[in-house]
């Protein structure tokens, strides 16, 4: 098995250096024509001792300072007294995990006879991919770019294999088991359909786990840095693979279109008082603390939209009643004549003296009383009654009809998207218990 798409810290490290977001002297650099080495305020220790020992496998200091200097370039975050002790905490814990991972992939294996975590093969392709999609580098590229910024090759190596493996296995093992069934997808169909006429926010969020980080304190403190952080330029959605514990962290954080009810309250009334393009301040929530870009606000699908097309004479608003009598009749020989949207524009045309043209869309509240009561009472494809304005004289057509606002999945989309949610929950319980029965001695 092979996962063609690394998410996570792997996935952001080649955008990240692509784009200049090692932490030299500008978080915003556009290029990276001379990789700096890795900031000096994340040095090792003068002798390499035990961070941390994970059942039997140990952390070394050296990993920690690697795993850190990986966090920093590709988060874009700015390594300082306030930002260390995070990105520290930040890299503990994934290096924990991703031990913990490892030994499980291993006890696996023993135990069934089987090969699941990615050889060097795999983890080559995989980090080859990683330089393609970034700027068409080559594998030997990415990896000599991470050495000029103080990363040996080794760290992205092993992280991008702990990741692959995990992945590889939670899919191979319980994805043939799941079965998402039709009444899962049309109560979803339904949901999404009832909250389509609510006010809907496109968002991006960060949510950071108490539990994960030792506590509600430390996490609005944390959600606090990384925001300033990301007003000094580091990217959000890189911020967001590194330290989001929410499922959209491998999508760089993008939560896409939500409406009114599918956040926590408190989410909620921030997005009420926001602005597009604008971070929101920590938000504590039962479900952890969240920071939320704001990227897009639109009305709800209640807003009824309609494309017209319509066929027209001028007259002066002080015409005489024998002018838009003669008017009338004219316009009136095409209702024989057009059959649909299709034909209106060229046989109206054709017509000396009326006018066609196309209306585009509209708001149906947004048109004049007249036009409104038209549009009421005619069918699609077929001409109003004549509509006297102070232009002139129109029939118009409604060529289409719809709701504003996001449109809603197919069954097949809802369905991957359930299946995604799955595994991702499966794989994050799966995880949560390996952590409750290891040992785990940080020193």
């Amino acid at each position: 098995m092979s996962a063609r798409s690394v998410t996570g810290l792997a996935a952001a490290a080649a955008s990240a250096l692509t784009f200049g977001l090692a932490p030299i002297a500008s978080a915003q650099a556009p290029t990276l024509a001379a990789p700096a080495a890795a900031p000096s305020q994340i040095e090792p220790a003068l002798a390499e001792s035990v961070a941390a020992v994970v059942n039997d496998d140990i952390i070394s200091t050296y990993d920690l300072v690697q795993r850190m200097r990986l966090l920093a370039i590709t988060s874009g975050i700015q390594p300082d007294q306030n930002t260390l002790p995070q990105l520290q905490r930040e890299a503990l814990r994934s290096l924990t995990e991703e031990r913990l991972q490892i030994q499980e992939l291993r006890r696996v294996e023993k135990q069934n006879k089987v090969s699941i975590i990615s050889d060097d093969k795999e983890v080559d392709e995989e980090i080859e991919q990683m330089a393609r999609n970034a700027n068409n580098m080559s594998g030997e590229q990415l990896l000599t770019q991470l050495r000029n910024a103080g990363i040996g090759p080794e760290t992205l190596r092993q992280q991008i294999r702990a990741e692959v493996s995990w992945q590889n296995y939670i899919r191979g093992r319980y994805g043939s088991r799941l079965r998402i069934g039709q009444d899962q997808i049309k109560a979803m169909q339904a949901q999404l359909t009832a909250s389509a006429s609510k006010p809907q926010y496109q968002i991006s969020e960060v949510v950071i786990d108490p539990n994960r980080v030792g506590g509600t304190q430390n996490a609005m403190q944390g959600a606090a840095q990384l925001i300033a952080q990301m007003q000094q330029g580091a990217p959000f959605p890189a911020v967001a693979r590194q330290f989001s514990s929410s499922p959209t962290a491998a999508n760089g954080g993008d939560a896409g279109w939500v409406s009114t009810g599918e956040v926590p309250p408190e989410v909620q009334a921030a997005l009420d008082q926001m602005r597009p393009g604008t971070l929101s301040a920590p938000i504590e929530t039962q479900d952890g603390v969240y920071i939320v870009l704001l990227r897009e606000k639109r009305s709800g699908a209640s807003v009824q939209m309609v494309t017209l097309k319509q066929a027209a004479i001028p007259l002066a608003q002080d015409a005489a009643p024998a002018q838009v009598d003669a008017a009338r009749a004219t316009l009136e020989t095409l209702r024989p004549q057009v059959t649909g949207c299709a034909d209106i524009e060229a046989k109206a045309g054709a017509v000396p003296g009326v006018m066609a043209g196309d209306l585009g869309e509209a708001e149906i509240a947004g048109l004049s009383p007249d036009f409104q009561a038209a549009v009421a009472s005619t069918q699609d494809g077929q001409l109003s009654q004549a509509i006297r304005t102070s232009a002139g004289l129109h029939l118009i057509m409604v060529c289409g009809r719809r709701q504003s606002g996001a449109q809603i999945p197919s069954a097949q989309q809802i369905e991957n998207r359930l299946f995604g949610q799955q595994l991702s929950l499966i794989s994050r319980r799966l995880l949560r218990d390996l952590r409750n029965v290891a040992t785990v001695e940080t020193r």
